[in-house]
């Protein structure tokens, strides 16, 4: 089969139903791939004490998946160029669904970080593959804008969906003998079945363009990744920081890696990620903006949710319902965007978003709680001394936290769909899994460093807190230990660190809006059309 080329007016109404269940294939896998991410993260406790995992290694099981899940995109995105997207997705969400099956059953530690890789390897293969197909299987036009909507209204929905279900499922008695959070890994394997089972029903393969695998460059450009994105992540660990040794040579070695492996592209026959790819100043453009947007949507996860367990005083079922009106909000704000595309240039769609991005933030930033010794104490358990009263009581979730969840989903949708057009439209045939994986890995690399960048910001504001706030409480409660002051103090300075965090992202946020009103001028009139109007260099 060839890559598509249909043109929208021309989808008969079977047709239409075959892209129809297409678009339903992509959106599972996707969902399946996004939803992974942060399904366990609530569950970190529960395993941590059945399998026995030091909780310096807890972290490992977030950071495996997406060491490797950033760390071979690029690979994925190739070998879906040269031996086809659709039997490359199938492998991919095959071995992700395996993956998830050993999670399930782990009997120690190594055997579910093993788990955790291979699902990040399997998410790498699918992730490029599964928006390849987008492009070459809907026609240019409303089906295709549709189909992006969908796909990238699931980096959302899924983010939140998977702190739901974790939450959920986490806190399930055991079922048939296995305890909640296996089912956290096993709830997945259904999905990537039934994704393999159906893509030859719904996708035909692409073209197997000619050329070989760059092995230098996947060498390479893989060790580059995996090292930037581990030394990052380890950045972004209050534990370690940017300070560290091993984070400090990661992220050397992983340059070093990156310097070679450009060196090595630009003089390879069948490079590994061509150049061209990013000579459009619109796609370079995109490329630049969707390393800054998922940045902030990761950190407002991570920051938001801890704020609201430990200060807010919120479950873990209850804080991934909290986030709910998110994947609501973001599913309608894909859908009007792929709707406006049609009639809105890109530039004022991603302008408006990421400025509704960076009001969201900012509102974030101006959260505030009591830091005064008698309302720290008073967080205290009743059997410690304290009245079990939550820090951030006073806070209410329907006005200080509700509109911006909401406003940050709506800057999100008008950002991922229009980005993501113009990111992978007029690639060529044989560069659109690779110009995929691209996509793909500004997003994770980018979440990584804008996560890293934002905790180092949070960590130096709440620690600079805590050591102002902690002899008050010493003085206030003498029987209390050093250990005891210090955590108290640390509850009492986290607002202050995650506000300081919202309050940088949301400057992160203009500045990616600069970018997009400054520099992405392509017109919605030619994201409609299957090729580049004349004199319209985009290859």
């Amino acid at each position: 089969m060839t890559d598509s080329t249909l043109v929208a007016d021309e989808v008969t109404p079977e047709q239409h139903k075959r892209l129809r269940w297409a678009l339903v294939l992509i959106s599972l896998a996707q969902l399946m791939v996004v939803l992974d991410s942060t399904i366990a993260n609530i569950a970190l406790p529960y395993i941590g004490t059945d399998l026995d995992i030091d909780q310096a290694n807890l972290q490992w099981i977030v950071t495996g998946y997406a060491l490797t899940f950033g760390g071979f995109l690029l690979l994925g995105g190739r070998l879906a160029d040269l031996y086809g997207r659709r039997r490359i997705f199938m492998v991919g969400v095959l071995l992700f669904a395996f993956a998830s099956l050993v999670g399930g059953f782990a009997q120690n530690e190594v055997m579910l970080l093993g788990a955790r890789g291979l699902q990040g390897l399997g998410a790498a293969l699918a992730s490029p593959a599964a928006l390849a197909l987008i492009t070459t299987t809907f026609p240019a036009g409303r089906e295709r804008n549709r189909a992006f909507a969908v796909y990238a209204a699931m980096a959302g929905v899924g983010a939140a969906v998977g702190l739901i279900l974790g939450g959920w499922l986490t806190g399930l008695d055991p079922i048939l003998g296995l305890e909640g959070w296996r089912y956290t890994f096993l709830i997945v394997v259904p999905i990537g079945l039934a994704a393999a089972f159906f893509a030859p029903r719904f996708f035909d393969e692409s073209e197997r363009h000619t050329g070989w695998l760059d092995i230098p460059g996947a060498i390479t450009g893989t060790g580059a990744l995996l090292a930037i994105v581990y030394g990052l992540s380890r950045a972004g660990d209050e534990r370690y920081g940017w300070g560290d040794t091993t984070t400090v040579a990661s992220l050397v070695i992983g340059v070093a890696l990156l310097g070679i492996f450009l060196l090595v592209e630009s003089r390879a026959e069948h490079p590994l990620m061509p150049f061209r790819i990013f000579r459009s100043k619109n796609r370079a453009t995109a490329f630049a903006v969707m390393m800054i947007v998922p940045a902030a949507m990761f950190a407002m996860f991570f920051f938001l949710s801890l704020f609201i367990q430990l200060v807010v005083g919120y479950s873990p079922l209850t804080t991934g319902v909290a986030f709910l009106p998110f994947s609501i909000a973001m599913i309608i704000s894909a859908t009007a965007a792929s709707r406006l595309i049609s009639h809105v240039d890109p530039r004022f769609l991603s302008g408006v978003g990421t400025l509704l991005s960076a009001v969201a933030l900012y509102g974030f930033s101006r959260i505030t709680v009591p830091e005064d010794p008698a309302s720290i104490l008073a967080s205290m358990p009743t059997a410690l001394g304290g009245q079990g009263v939550a820090l951030g009581d006073g806070v209410s979730y329907w006005t200080q936290i509700l509109p911006f969840v909401v406003l940050m989903a709506f800057g999100m949708g008008l950002n991922f769909v229009p980005l993501t057009l113009v990111a992978v439209h007029h690639l060529r045939a044989q560069d659109t899994g690779i110009g995929s994986g691209v996509l793909n890995t500004m997003q994770q690399v980018g979440g990584a460093l804008g996560l890293a960048t934002l905790s180092t910001v949070s960590l130096h504001f709440a620690q600079t807190r805590a050591d102002e706030i902690a002899p008050s409480i010493a003085a206030a409660a003498p029987q209390l230990d050093q250990a005891a002051v210090g955590q108290l103090a640390s509850l009492g300075s986290f607002t202050e660190g995650a506000t300081m965090a919202f309050f940088v992202g949301s400057l992160m946020m203009i500045a990616a809006s600069v970018l997009v009103w400054l520099f992405l001028d392509v017109k919605h009139e030619e994201l409609a059309s299957e090729s580049a109007p004349e004199g319209v260099g985009v290859h």
